[in-house]
């Protein structure tokens, strides 16, 4: 797994451990992510928004793709689309992302990094794997989030974030057997790269076997786990989670992720998402890459579309043999 990892933890900055009078989350559901294709053909699992809406609040939807070997010339990617009033957050474990879009933004997403666009008005975009990658195949793995914007923040500039893995915080547990990765938002008064109009959290943890990641979490935003690999428990109450599913906490100041004593995935490591966000309490109108507050805002967001009024498709990258 080359996202980045640290060979001694035990330099890394601690997250400290909750005590007193903290009150730990409990977990309130488990969702088991349903399997589908998406783009040119990329099988995901997605855990939401097969459930509430609400209860994913502020984030719209999540998607795995991998661990997958593929074959020379068998991987997809997701071509020219269009969206609005949301953010798309790609963060590739593995294997090599090519991304353009018409606002010039774009760039080499691979081995840890993470990529984050803000559709905000409008922007078309694209998502490919690398020419190398497609010719000689290989292993692709990665997540990428839907994050809504708030309706005061739908029309912003469109915006581009490449944030590369040696840019992430690295953090480790008041043990130094978990090593966390802060994408964005805050972790124990640690803060991560990414920059978010709408207040989220986002870390990758990898728990070596038996190891333990007790934190603070923001009572304000929500908390979710998912397993990317591997088999352990999450909350105080001991739930099982594995891999492919999401835990959902309920209200609270801490989180708890306990690692199996056996890890049978390819790091040997049980590897979780940690995602929470502010809910933004407002209402939802979708229709594919769209997501605004009401149905008149989404057919305006289909005749802007369709009238060209989101940008349009680089010359130079027109041409199928370009990257």
């Amino acid at each position: 797994m080359p996202a980045v990892t640290v060979e001694d933890l035990l330099v890394l900055p601690r997250l400290p451990q909750p005590v007193g009078t903290v009150a730990d989350r409990r977990v309130g559901d488990v969702v088991t992510a349903h399997q589908q294709r998406e783009g040119a053909g990329i099988m995901v699992r997605r855990p939401f928004p097969s459930m509430s809406m609400q209860v994913a609040d502020p984030f719209l939807l999540m998607d795995h793709f991998g661990e997958t070997i593929y074959q020379p010339h068998e991987i997809k990617g997701a071509p020219w689309h269009p969206h609005r009033g949301f953010e798309t957050v790609t963060y590739v474990i593995d294997g090599t992302l090519v991304h353009h879009d018409s606002n010039g933004g774009g760039g080499v997403i691979a081995d840890g990094a993470t990529q984050w666009m803000t559709a905000g008005s409008g922007i078309l975009h694209d998502e490919a794997p690398s020419e190398e990658m497609f010719a000689r195949g290989g292993l692709s793995h990665g997540v990428q989030l839907w994050v809504n914007l708030p309706r005061a923040l739908k029309w912003v500039q469109p915006r581009y974030q490449d944030i590369q893995a040696n840019e992430l915080q690295l953090l480790t547990s008041h043990d130094g057997g978990v090593l966390v990765r802060l994408i964005a938002g805050k972790l124990g008064g640690y803060e991560g790269p990414g920059m978010t109009y709408t207040p989220i959290t986002y870390a990758h943890a990898s728990l070596l076997p038996d190891s333990q990641l007790h934190t603070g979490w923001d009572r304000s935003q929500s908390a979710m786990v998912y397993v990317l690999q591997g088999s352990g428990t999450v909350g105080t109450e001991k739930r099982p989670l594995k891999e492919g599913q999401l835990a959902i906490f309920g209200p609270g100041d801490a989180v708890t992720v306990d690692a199996g004593p056996r890890q049978h995935g390819r790091t040997g490591r049980l590897e979780v998402l940690l995602l929470g966000g502010r809910p933004l309490n407002e209402p939802v109108a979708r229709y594919g890459p769209f997501v605004m507050n009401t149905d008149q805002e989404i057919h305006q967001a289909v005749e802007d579309y369709q009238r060209g009024r989101m940008g349009h498709v680089p010359a130079i990258n027109l041409d199928p043999k370009s990257s």
